[in-house]
């Protein structure tokens, strides 16, 4: 079979096509970064009268600060808990829409309709939702014997901020898998149904090893999703409350550098925020994927 190839008039024209994508990269992505990390190396003030170059002493002093040994710690519970829970939602939601004939279409649309509202709006709605006073949720929970109040509570702060920021995201989630779903053969569910196999099994043993490449896809995304993209989850609903124990890497980047006025020491935390996800980007891609059958 012969593959056909395009070729271009002009040995310039490919260089002009793809001149719009790499301004936009350079632009939005390489020029912040670089600037980030020549800042992380050094010292001003609030109000950019001084600068001293510091070489790696804010680094230093970020991995002796407590805080931020506990913000990495927060940080690493909450990417997992979002990951998980959002992924295993939205493919038990899934499952349950490609089971459906009649109404499939309307089900899909309601359950794709979240992820088109804004995170600082997530966050403000589960925020009422649970809040101490006024909330349906909490009022439930009182009624179950369970004092809920996440402005006091850490762990009830760090469920809120987990709820809020993976039900964002489910929608997302949903369509892939169920995109992989509909991918699959019914001819190999209909085999393994008449060798006798039943409906579980056959959910274990062929329709989630061929989901493995969009399980494996979605956990990259949720990850880099979990870290960067719930800022405004977390800072409408906590605002890293209470006692910093919902003060995720990318929030604390935040506070020290737009609220603290330290410019240095926020440079150098996006710094490291920015290698641990490329860093688990590629064990993910360079192990996980391994165990991925295609």
């Amino acid at each position: 079979m012969q593959t056909k190839r395009t070729v271009f008039g002009s040995p310039v024209l490919p260089y002009l096509l793809v001149l719009p994508q790499l301004a936009i990269t350079f632009v939005f992505f390489l020029w912040p970064a670089g600037q980030a990390v020549w800042q992380s190396f050094l010292r001003e003030d609030p109000f950019g009268l001084k600068t001293s170059f510091v070489w790696f002493a804010n680094y230093q002093k970020l991995f002796v600060d407590p805080q931020y040994l506990y913000s990495l710690q927060i940080t690493a519970v909450f990417a997992l808990s979002v990951a998980v829970l959002s992924i295993g939602s939205a493919l038990v939601l899934a499952v349950a829409a490609d089971r459906m004939i009649r109404l499939s279409q309307t089900y899909t649309t309601l359950l794709v309709w979240p992820y088109a509202v804004a995170p600082a709006v997530a966050g403000v709605m589960w925020w009422f939702m649970f809040n101490p006073t006024i909330g349906i949720m909490s009022y439930m929970l009182e009624m179950l014997g369970y004092d809920w109040n996440h402005s006091l509570n850490p762990t009830d702060a760090m469920i809120l901020v987990v709820i809020a920021a993976s039900w964002k995201q489910i929608s997302y989630n949903f369509l892939f898998f169920l995109a992989g779903l509909q991918a699959i053969p019914a001819s190999l569910n209909e085999a393994a149904a008449i060798d006798g196999a039943g409906p579980v099994k056959r959910f274990f043993t062929i329709v989630l090893p061929l989901l493995s490449p969009t399980t494996f896809f979605l956990a990259v995304v949720n990850m880099v999703y979990a870290m960067f993209d719930t800022f405004a989850v977390i800072h409408a609903t906590t605002q890293g409350g209470p006692s910093g124990s919902t003060a995720i890497l990318v929030y604390k980047v935040f506070q020290d550098g737009f609220i603290g006025l330290k410019l240095g020491s926020s440079a150098a935390q996006s710094v490291v925020l920015m290698v641990i996800v490329i860093t688990l980007t590629v064990i993910q891609f360079r192990w996980v994927e391994r165990h991925v059958e295609y």
